[in-house]
């Protein structure tokens, strides 16, 4: 039932610090992945996913939470937002302030196992009393859907399945949710399947796409999600990041290259392009590889030339 109903302005989630830096091998200092908050602010960005409250026996990148947190200097109108996976991880979050938490849940029983030990049902039960305490205190919840179009163990997924995911998390008090293709699996009617199966449950102001750009659909299955009329999307700067339960997966769609298409498309989004690919190299050079970003790639020999 694809339509026609593009936005005129989208806002955009980088999750590069967290989601994009989470599984590098070495050790990321604090002091990079704060100078890489500030420089995405700088560009425009409004939305930023920080840091994530987990054990640092699970993931050792994320260990310095707090420091990185407080070193942040924040701007007016740009929210932070932090993944906490359990209680202990939300009262430890919660410390620092965030503006929302992500609790997570996957539309595949097999990932779910594979990634946290539980059922789907069981997770969401895990995360009520996260969700509860974050509302009572005003913090924001949001949700992320993962493998919401493919799962690395049980191949494609039914939107009934995340249909399902869907109504749990709103059933707990969750407020809004991303769609997200976690290992880049996913083509535009099937991304437009699992957004339609969302919808009973949140509406299109509270739905956002994730997209991973394994197959190199994550352009097009924005697009896809665009014309259902969802303004709100998840990349990562660089393109930074990927899915360790995944074989093959790659990162996040590049930040940069979302925003491109966007302004091609007479889509604003307050974001200084320049400036972004500027954050984009800063990053990459810490890492010592070149961007993954097609966008940035392309602009940086421009220059150069």
């Amino acid at each position: 039932m694809a339509f026609n109903n593009t936005p005129s302005r989208v806002k955009l989630i980088d999750v590069g610090p967290r989601d994009g830096l989470q599984n590098e091998k070495q050790p990321v200092p604090a002091a990079v992945k704060i100078e890489l908050v500030h420089r995405l602010q700088a560009a425009g960005l409004k939305e930023i996913e920080v840091t994530s409250y987990v054990s640092p026996k699970w993931v050792p990148q994320m260990a310095d939470n707090h420091e990185v947190m407080s070193g942040v200097q924040r701007r007016p109108g740009v929210a932070y937002s932090v993944l906490t996976p359990n209680l202990k991880g939300y009262e430890s979050a919660v410390l620092d302030k965030p503006d929302e938490i992500v609790v997570f849940g996957a539309a595949s029983e097999a990932f779910s196992q594979k990634n946290i030990n539980c059922s789907i049902a069981e997770s969401i039960e895990r995360f009520a009393p996260v969700v509860e305490a974050a509302l009572a205190q005003g913090i924001k919840v949001r949700g992320a859907m993962s493998c919401t179009v493919g799962c690395p163990y049980e191949g494609e997924i039914s939107p009934e399945r995340v249909g399902y995911l869907a109504g749990l998390m709103k059933g707990i008090g969750v407020q809004r949710v991303d769609v997200a293709d976690t290992i880049g699996v996913g083509t535009p009617r099937k991304v437009q399947a699992a957004i339609e199966a969302t919808l009973p449950h949140f509406g299109i102001d509270h739905i956002s796409g994730h997209f991973h750009d394994t197959y190199g659909q994550a352009l097009s299955n924005t697009l896809a999600a665009l014309e259902l009329g969802v303004w709100n999307f998840q990349s990562s700067v660089a393109g930074l990041g990927g899915c360790p339960y995944a074989k093959g997966a790659t990162g996040n769609v590049a930040t940069e290259d979302v925003v491109y298409l966007l302004h091609g498309m007479g889509i604003d989004t307050g974001i200084d392009l320049d400036a972004l690919v500027d954050a984009g190299a800063y990053i990459s050079v810490q890492l010592g590889r070149s961007t993954g970003s097609r966008v940035a790639r392309a602009l940086l020999a421009k220059r150069a030339g």
